[in-house]
């Protein structure tokens, strides 16, 4: 579903006229249904990765194919910005640590919007928006509340939710688990594990690897340039 080709990126840092290498020489597919993995020490440009396939980031060199539902195979940084927007709504799922809080908008209209951009009726997005929260222990009195007051694990457990509810084909998880307690860890790696059940593609960072046991197929080290295959 996903192949990336010699792949670096580079940054330019304007004020002091220099430009710096993130990232170089990458080179990874992932079939259907796989959950790949990504280790490696920090700042060695795993969360680069993840972005440069979300289309945040534009590589330097090398390709990023996605073989998407609605276009076939493409290269996500050759299509239009309109074709990308809709990859992201209908298709690719992006979890990181922060959540972006849009103005006005409480947390339930949030889950229940992820799921309208999907063309799903407004009667089952509010019936799945209030299954996930609840699945993710966001207490009923917080659901009409605007989110930038939550706490950092509430913001997670939310962004989580809004990502997952939307069942994509692709989901990239930007370290998930960082501000989280056992127990949200433990419902966040069943939702995972019904996902991966159902057919969704994953690509994932996690810092707690023992989080990783037992989900991902295989593992790939961003020190060694290799993969590894793991039994599940």
């Amino acid at each position: 579903m996903i192949k990336i080709e010699d792949f670096s990126k580079s940054f330019t840092i304007h004020h002091l006229n220099q430009t710096r290498q993130a990232i170089s020489g990458v080179s990874f597919d992932v079939k259907k249904g796989e959950f790949l993995g990504i280790v490696g020490e920090s700042g060695s440009g795993k969360s680069t990765i993840l972005k440069s396939i979300y289309g945040t980031y534009k590589p330097t060199t090398g390709t990023v194919e996605y073989d998407s539902e609605a276009y076939g195979k493409v290269n996500l940084h050759g299509i239009s910005d309109r074709a990308l927007i809709r990859l992201r709504t209908q298709e690719i799922g992006y979890v990181s640590q922060f959540l972006k809080v849009m103005p006005r908008t409480t947390t339930l209209e949030l889950v229940i919007n992820s799921m309208l951009e999907m063309g799903v009726d407004k009667e089952t997005a509010e019936k799945e928006a209030e299954e996930a929260l609840t699945h993710f222990d966001i207490p009923e009195a917080l659901w009409h509340n605007y989110p930038n007051t939550f706490s950092g694990g509430e913001k997670l457990r939310l962004n989580i939710a809004c990502a997952i509810v939307k069942k994509p084909r692709l989901l990239l998880l930007d370290e998930p688990t960082a501000s989280l307690d056992e127990k949200s860890k433990l419902k966040v790696r069943e939702t995972i594990s019904k996902l991966i059940e159902g057919g969704t593609t994953l690509i994932g960072i996690f810092h707690d690897l023992e989080f990783m046991d037992g989900l991902c197929t295989k593992v790939y080290d961003m020190n060694t340039k290799t993969i590894e295959e793991r039994a599940l």
